[in-house]
């Protein structure tokens, strides 16, 4: 029996109102695949709106509009990781259902959303809370379900991804950029959360709990922004066939039979990728997330990961859920809100920044002097690095060479120790620069 399923919009910005325009463009289609009417009931709105029916009560307050009895689910886009959270709990213990666009929210206070959700027996979905439009969550929480993920890697801010392939295709610097970006609106007029990496590192802490069954630990992330990028490095990247993209990485490690090296290693940072990498050719403001996974592989999923459409797109996929849920006839049992059940979510240690495993590139300032090279070598040699490429460069300033090496994986404390000593030696000048390089294999 067809039932009516009441909506309520906190926040009519540019996300809550998409939302909006899509439920009245595809009311009819979202009728014919639910079985079920759709009617947006109330609004959480600071100040009235001309433009929303006249049949849509709009409240300022937005606690009121939460614990309504004329709302089934709430959908939270106002942001923020206060108000949004007194809110969303509110409706959550007023027995609503919530769909959040919300990752920084989710990210930090996620354990304890999730489980007052399971204590009043309701859903909090998120799916347009990564990746935009991409359904990466519905992805690894169902498609996936049977199979074992061994790391994941993702390009999930579309602000820095733009701004990469700028300075690669163009030659443009990073402030020149950055700039265009935010009369572009891709980026926020205070961008830090973007070009820091701390919006990706949210996005990241949500994917690895539902990767490997752990709680979200986004204070665990390693977080490396990409304001240090220089068009040099960009260069001399492709020059040895690589290209640096912002990559959000989440990896299972085994420790090679070392339970004191196992865990699992949570990074977002800039990193050299192969030319040929699917990753290398995801340009502009486009989202992508790599999975690997036994025993199907590796798998890509690809698509806008912002704006009005993609985002509604992916808040009205969760509210289809939900409503086929609310207007069942049997108690239906909804996927659990990490993929695992809650109490098999497991305590595997996050790795420390300085057991972390990858590739290095490596760009060494050196006075032109006999023996340098051998010295860098012979002490890259000594910590356990093996050498994969090496590159020297006509020099930049008098007497002055640029040595560029790519390394083989290794764990970076050992390549902290390395760079200690080669930055002690005399004919070293200035910092050594490195930027992690991963394979993708």
């Amino acid at each position: 029996m067809s039932k009516s399923i009441k909506l309520a919009i906190l926040g009519l910005g540019t996300v809550g109102t998409g939302v909006v325009h899509l439920i009245n463009d595809n009311l009819d289609e979202l009728k014919r695949r639910s079985g079920h009417d759709i009617t947006i009931t109330e609004v959480g709105t600071r100040r009235q709106r001309e433009d929303i029916d006249a049949s849509i009560t709009q409240n300022a307050d937005l606690m009121a509009v939460a614990a309504s009895d004329n709302v089934d689910i709430v959908i939270e886009v106002i942001g923020g990781t206060t108000l949004a959270k007194d809110v969303i709990l509110q409706a959550i213990n007023n027995g609503k259902h919530v769909v959040t666009a919300n990752k920084a929210l989710l990210a930090e206070h996620g354990n304890e959303i999730f489980a007052a959700a399971e204590a009043n027996n309701v859903h909090v979905a998120y799916e347009a809370a990564v990746a935009g439009g991409i359904p990466i969550i519905k992805v690894m929480r169902e498609a996936l379900a049977a199979n074992k993920i061994d790391w994941l890697a993702g390009i999930i801010n579309g602000t820095g991804n733009f701004i990469m392939t700028e300075m690669r295709d163009k030659g443009r610097p990073f402030a020149e950029v950055l700039s265009e970006a935010q009369e572009l609106g891709y980026a926020e007029a205070d961008p830090t959360f973007d070009v820091e990496g701390i919006d990706a590192a949210h996005k990241l802490a949500l994917l690895a709990s539902i990767a490997f069954g752990i709680p979200l630990q986004f204070d665990k992330v390693y977080c490396e922004g990409i304001t240090d990028i220089t068009l040099q490095d960009v260069s001399y990247a492709e020059e040895l066939g690589y290209r640096i993209k912002h990559v959000g990485f989440a990896v299972r490690r085994d420790g090679d039979g070392d339970k004191d090296k196992a865990g699992i290693e949570l990074r977002v940072h800039p990193t050299l990728i192969p030319q040929d990498a699917l990753l290398a050719n995801v340009n502009g403001v486009k989202n992508a997330v790599l999975v690997n996974s036994h025993p199907l592989g590796q798998t890509l999923y690809y698509g806008d990961g912002a704006g009005a459409g993609a985002t509604a797109s992916a808040v009205m996929a969760d509210v289809m859920d939900l409503v086929r849920v609310i207007g069942s006839d049997v108690a239906a049992k909804h996927v659990p809100h990490l993929s695992f059940q809650p109490e098999q979510l497991s305590d595997t240690p996050i790795l420390r920044a300085e057991q972390m495993t990858s590739g290095y590139y490596l760009r060494v300032h050196a006075f032109d002097n006999p023996g340098v090279l051998a010295d860098i070598t012979r002490i890259l040699s000594d910590a356990g690095i093996n050498i994969d490429a090496i590159l020297q460069k006509p020099a930049h300033k008098v007497g002055q060479v640029p040595v560029i090496i790519l390394t083989l994986p290794v764990v970076e404390s050992q390549m902290n120790l390395a760079i200690e000593k080669i930055e002690k030696l005399e004919a070293i000048t200035g910092k050594v620069v490195r930027i992690r390089l991963d394979e993708l294999a």
